[in-house]
């Protein structure tokens, strides 16, 4: 029922709403072993139902992460499916398109189960160039439906902002391609205010994916602000802060110079690695009061956050991810949420 013609998609999009509508309501929708009760959203104001916790897929891309297993990643995307997680984020730069191909790989045959996010605009050939020019966007996405082997995207992102190509050139390009029913839903990932504010008056932006979570807060300033006002949906990336709310690290672990750890996220690195670690003792009161593992601590606080529609957490082994979506099956009190906050103020 699902193989329309890309000229149909408006009848394709009326079913695939249907259904994950459908699986809203049922009881363990994704697999039958499964027990978690897995909460959902609207995307913005896209029509499209994505899971609270959503799974990232950039450590599993086989670089900047450390040593991966392509067997387990699948295992691990599949593990997610299985326990109500329905959102995929992935990108082309994540692995050259290995990240993608493990993703088309596992969702087969699954394909209508997943709301599958992927991006444009970054080139890893050319070394992270980025570059939003229609024709690369549009080589991006040819791309992409291969890797993914499907006919359609559901979010389509640019994966950072490109000061060298009109954001006009970039969205019209965009909208030709939701046209013609090979992206549902339009996104962007990394845009500051200003450049948010400018695209929403072009296009119609479903979402916005930002670094945010208890170590990095800069978006409750003002970006989180015009999201909740503008219905904008937000999926927020970093959410264990690269592992490190998940308490594993009991000493300051040392990465090699190409590890995204040891360059893009800062907090295995003095002064806030001291920090975290006085975070960490307040979150894990939290914790053993409900006898759960940290790392629940900090997917909760966000996804409980106003304006947050889903927090994307990686997983390289089904364990992982089964964790990782076992955090819905609970939720903070709102004295504890404002405890966090609180403490997380202080303490940074």
């Amino acid at each position: 029922v699902f193989n329309f013609p890309t000229t149909h998609f408006k009848v394709k999009k009326f079913f695939l709403d249907l259904l994950s509508f459908s699986l809203i309501f049922i009881s363990n929708p994704h697999n039958k072993k499964s027990s978690t009760i897995m909460e959902y959203r609207e995307l913005g104001k896209s029509g499209i139902k994505v899971s609270t916790i959503g799974l990232g897929t950039w450590a599993i891309g086989g670089m900047f992460w450390g040593k991966t297993d392509d067997a387990e990643a699948i295992k691990a995307i599949e593990a997610s499916i299985d326990y109500g997680i329905n959102l995929i984020d992935t990108a082309p730069a994540y692995g050259t398109g290995h990240s993608e191909k493990l993703v088309g790989k596992a969702i087969k045959g699954k394909r209508e189960k997943v709301v599958v996010a992927t991006k444009c605009g970054l080139d890893r050939k050319k070394g992270f160039i980025i570059d939003l020019k229609p024709k690369k966007i549009r080589q991006d996405l040819e791309e992409s439906l291969m890797f993914l082997n499907t006919d359609y995207i559901d979010l389509y992102q640019c994966h950072w902002p490109d000061p060298k190509t009109p954001i006009e050139d970039t969205m019209e390009e965009l909208l030709k391609m939701q046209s013609e029913g090979k992206i549902r839903a339009i996104g962007v990932s990394n845009f500051d205010l200003e450049l948010l504010k400018k695209t929403v008056s072009i296009a119609p932006i479903a979402s916005l994916q930002p670094h945010y979570s208890l170590l990095k807060r800069d978006i409750e300033k003002d970006i989180l602000p015009f999201c909740r006002q503008n219905n904008i949906g937000i999926l927020a990336y970093g959410s264990l802060g690269s592992g490190i709310l998940t308490g594993k690290y009991k000493k300051r672990p040392s990465f090699a110079g190409n590890d995204a750890r040891s360059f893009f996220y800062p907090f295995y690195k003095e002064p806030y690695w001291s920090k975290t670690q006085e975070l960490l003792k307040e979150m894990e009161k939290i914790a053993n009061k409900y006898d759960r593992p940290l790392s629940h601590i900090a997917i909760n606080w966000i996804r409980q956050q106003e304006g947050i529609t889903s927090a994307l957490v990686g997983a390289k082994n089904a364990s992982q991810a089964k964790s990782n979506a076992q955090a819905a099956e609970w939720q903070l009190s709102a004295d504890e949420l404002a405890y966090l906050s609180e403490k997380a103020t202080a303490i940074f």
